[in-house]
């Protein structure tokens, strides 16, 4: 009966991460994130998601997409969104523009967050050149609220256009506890970014 017990234990433990679509990230291994030449590394266990926001992009999180999350963005050409559309005939997302500059990156992702989450508590709090998958890019700091909800949450994000097309990481999470507990293990992952 023991016996029985810790063997059905073991398999409820071993089928919990692959729930709706999610994958574990092993540490250590190199993965291509996105669907695109992006590749990081990370040094502690990830989830994957299994929905993606966009055509181009994916999500990880260690306790839930609610309490931490980094996104990737791999590639985005000239002429798409980052997120799909939620009303593209009178909310249209802004578009990422092969020429773009770098400093254009952050208010890229603030129309798109005040658009697709329909939330006008959304604010760019610093930005400042940094290195992005070997190429020079930008790293900054944004804040928001979503109108379903009165948590602040924080981000952080490092992009670069690379050959015309846009190469961003984001992390988010609760102002309250996780955003700083887990930003270290976000800034290592974007530290490795490389093409």
């Amino acid at each position: 009966m023991i016996r029985m017990m810790g063997a059905t234990v073991a398999l409820l433990v071993a089928a919990s991460p692959v729930q709706a679509g999610n994958s574990l990230i092993a540490p250590g291994a190199k993965i291509l994130v996105a669907k695109s030449a992006l590749a990081v590394t990370p040094a502690s266990e990830w989830n994957k998601l299994g929905a993606r926001p966009g055509r181009n992009s994916e999500s990880w999180t260690l306790d839930g997409d609610g309490l931490n999350e980094i996104t990737f963005y791999g590639g985005i050409p000239d002429g798409r969104t980052l997120f799909r559309e939620v009303d593209k005939r009178n909310r249209p997302l802004p578009k990422v523009s092969g020429t773009m500059l770098i400093t254009d990156i952050p208010a890229l992702l603030e129309s798109s967050y005040r658009i697709a989450l329909n939330t006008p508590l959304m604010s760019i709090d610093s930005v400042e050149p940094a290195r992005f998958a070997g190429a020079a890019g930008v790293r900054f700091t944004y804040s928001y609220t979503r109108p379903d909800s009165e948590v602040r949450r924080l981000g952080e994000a490092r992009a670069a256009m690379i050959g015309g097309l846009l190469y961003m990481t984001t992390y988010e999470a609760p102002a309250l506890y996780y955003f700083e507990r887990d930003l270290t293990a976000f800034r290592q992952i974007a530290d490795s970014a490389a093409l």
